[in-house]
């Protein structure tokens, strides 16, 4: 049993561990995503730096790594159902703190997605829709992102989840507000950027 948990967690982490913009970057444009825009190796800051087509790409690879860790949680031990949530958020930490990138990655919202997606559909949808509403009102992608992680905890609740993925949506929560504290001082500063839609240049 314990072996499996460390095979989940360590193959979640590798998984997440993967930058998809960084390499993306380096691969087609000859740099480093950290070193442009917001210094954030994730699908905002593709947007911003390469342009909408980059940053979709970024953005559905980041999901499937989500969603690939969690259904090798669940193939390692297919009867615990603690295993894949620990590896799913093992996949977002590698994605915060890559292991072959200097641990220097993104804030693991779109990672998040896909996990929880996989997770828990339903609760997740409804937490999202709020996200995704909230950006396109206000044009601030940290705000839907962190609207989505704060609100994912009540939604489970109200959909009658199991404990687990309550406690689990808390600590995702805590860590999506942890990697965007930089951003909430500039959305209560009023120093926030918009996201938009056409490519700033390097």
């Amino acid at each position: 049993m314990d072996v499996e948990w460390v095979l989940a967690v360590i193959a979640g982490y590798l998984i997440g561990s993967v930058s998809f913009s960084f390499l993306y970057g380096k691969w087609f444009q000859g740099i480093d995503i950290r070193k442009h825009g917001s210094g954030n190796a994730g699908a905002t800051n593709t947007l911003r730096v390469m342009g909408p087509g980059p940053a979709i790409a970024v953005l559905a690879l980041d999901i499937a790594k989500g969603v690939l860790a969690v259904w090798i949680g669940r193939w390692i031990a297919p009867d615990e159902s603690v295993v894949p949530i620990l590896s799913g958020f093992a996949s977002i930490v590698g994605h915060n703190w890559p292991v072959f990138f200097a641990f220097r990655g993104g804030k693991g919202i779109a990672t998040m997605i896909g996990v929880v997606a996989t997770l828990c559909f339903l609760p997740g949808l409804a937490a999202g829709i709020v996200g995704i509403a909230s950006i396109f009102i206000t044009r601030f992608v940290s705000l839907g992102s962190l609207l989505f992680a704060a609100l994912l905890p009540v939604s489970l609740w109200l959909f009658d989840r199991e404990t687990e993925l309550i406690i689990f949506s808390l600590a995702l929560a805590l860590l999506a507000f942890y990697r965007h504290r930089s951003n909430l001082v500039k959305l209560v500063q009023g120093k926030e950027n918009k996201i938009s839609f056409r490519r700033s240049g390097q």
